[in-house]
């Protein structure tokens, strides 16, 4: 898969789910980004992510890797 099989699906949708399955904590350790280290929230991490798109591919590229059980 690559980060164009995402389409349709929102940035905002893909943070959610990886919060959702991973935690701040854990996905700050797999995306080394402060965003998700300090004060992490779905607000600041888009903002962030909206305009960095090396972070953005990363948050994507995580998201298509990962085996979501539900």
């Amino acid at each position: 898969m690559s980060t164009q099989d995402l389409h349709g699906i929102t940035l905002e949708a893909i943070l959610l789910r990886l919060v959702e399955h991973y935690g701040w904590e854990q996905l700050g350790q797999r995306i080394d980004i402060n965003c998700f280290i300090s004060e992490p929230s779905v607000k600041s991490s888009l903002k962030f992510l909206r305009k960095t798109p090396w972070a953005r591919t990363k948050v994507e590229e995580l998201y298509l890797d990962t085996r979501f059980t539900d």
